[in-house]
């Protein structure tokens, strides 16, 4: 079988390596990078080729030029957010748990209520929630915010029957979130199933998430199950993948 050969520019292919080197943490948050000769060296490129490398990890804020020092990798680490830490319901009188944990972390967090309304599922929702492709379903898309910035764009639909009427279906922020709302209307969060992928933005997601260049973003896929495993909530979330890593803890059985 023939080998696959990379024919993307050779900028580009530069740029990917050391984003590697960023994301896994190789090359520590703050940490000054090689000279320029020496990247010259290992990855075989001109200066002109390794220059545009460069730029194009400092177009996306991982990399730092520091005038008469040289070139840094940024101060931020890419963060690991565990998505299991949001969906409990929030504590009595706190507020939902994406603006906690990010004060936990110390972080500012909050989040946009872009749009809310009802809206005809998409296969792949419908089949989630149990109902047929088309039928009816409320739909919540929120921008979430860390330190003012984006973070993640999330796409919530509710069952029709469940949600009509409530705070779920109108465009007020909800106290606590919508884990403490479905708790509180008998519907408590048991289980949720992520499916993960990682793909290029649409245009909305390119420009509310405000993802440089051709960064690609986190898609999960999310099915939130109640008593008897009845799927009370589809989500859709994005983040963008130069930024943010998922991470999962699940016990060995």
């Amino acid at each position: 079988m023939a080998r696959h050969e990379d024919k993307r520019p050779k900028a580009q292919r530069i740029a990917n390596e050391i984003r590697a080197l960023i994301m896994s943490g190789q090359w520590e948050p703050g940490s000054q990078i090689p000279k320029t000769d020496d990247l010259i060296k290992a990855h075989k490129a001109s200066n002109v080729t390794v220059q545009r490398g460069l730029d194009i990890l400092k177009a996306e804020g991982l990399l730092e030029g520091r005038s008469g020092t040289g070139v840094f990798v940024r101060d931020r680490a890419p963060q690991t957010i565990t998505p299991v830490s949001y969906m409990a319901p929030s504590d009595p009188g706190e507020p939902y748990r994406w603006s906690t944990e990010a004060t936990r972390r110390g972080q500012r967090g909050s989040n946009q209520v872009l749009s809310v309304g009802e809206v005809a599922t998409p296969k792949r929702v419908a089949r989630a929630l149990g109902v047929k492709a088309g039928v009816v379903a409320v739909l919540r898309t929120r921008l979430g915010l860390l330190n003012d910035e984006p973070a993640e764009l999330s796409y919530s639909y509710y069952p029709t029957e469940l949600a009509r009427g409530t705070r779920l279906a109108d465009r007020r922020k909800i106290p606590g979130g919508s884990p403490t709302l479905l708790a509180e209307m008998g519907y408590p969060p048991r289980e949720q199933a992520d499916e993960v992928a990682a793909r290029p933005a649409t245009t909305e997601e390119y420009e509310l998430l405000e993802i440089p260049g051709d960064v690609p973003v986190l898609e999960v896929f999310r099915i939130v199950y109640s008593d008897d495993r009845r799927p009370i909530e589809v989500t859709v979330l994005v983040k963008p993948g130069h930024l943010y890593k998922m991470g999962y803890h699940l016990p060995v059985s």
